[in-house]
């Protein structure tokens, strides 16, 4: 490592001296016409080439300018279609909910109507098998032959108006 510390320093302390006695042993250089003329053109170069640059600059300035407003209308208009996207769902929401709310009340509609049909039909069986049994059956016979009974008992016509049979 010291060794290396010592050719960096070797390698920058050994040049100047050498520079600073060209300096000085060499003449001043008279600037000359032909250097004044360079000058010049050199300026009017310089002056030509910044005014290329700032018309290069101000293109590109249009051009992003042109830029931003493409991506702004581009904004917009993307800006309308998700609007307009959301006005579909909200209105295909809306769509559903109805449907849901009218199947709904079918649903309640049809079960109602079961349970009603189902009530009216029990208690009309009910009400034609009491009819049917006290027309066909045996117990119509049996309330016959107690009626008959019962003029000759008077303690089974008590029984049969307590019961409503006579």
């Amino acid at each position: 490592m010291p060794r290396l510390m010592f050719l960096v320093f070797l390698l920058f302390a050994l040049p100047w001296p050498a520079l600073a006695a060209t300096n000085e042993a060499s003449p001043p250089v008279a600037f000359t016409q032909a250097d004044r003329d360079r000058l010049i053109r050199l300026e009017a170069t310089l002056e030509t080439f910044m005014h290329q640059v700032d018309k290069r600059f101000e293109a590109v300035d249009k051009r992003f300018e042109d830029t931003n407003k493409r991506f702004e209308s581009f904004q917009a208009s993307m800006d309308k279609r998700l609007e307009e996207v959301h006005n579909r769902l909200n209105d295909l929401f809306t769509f559903l909910w109805i449907l849901s709310g009218v199947f709904t009340a079918f649903t309640v509609a049809i079960f109602g109507f079961a349970w009603w049909d189902r009530r009216t039909i029990i208690k009309m069986a009910s009400e034609d098998a009491a009819l049917r049994i006290e027309k066909e059956g045996r117990v119509v016979d049996l309330v016959y032959a107690l009626r008959e009974l019962s003029q000759k008992d008077d303690s089974l016509r008590e029984v049969l108006r307590k019961f409503r049979l006579l």
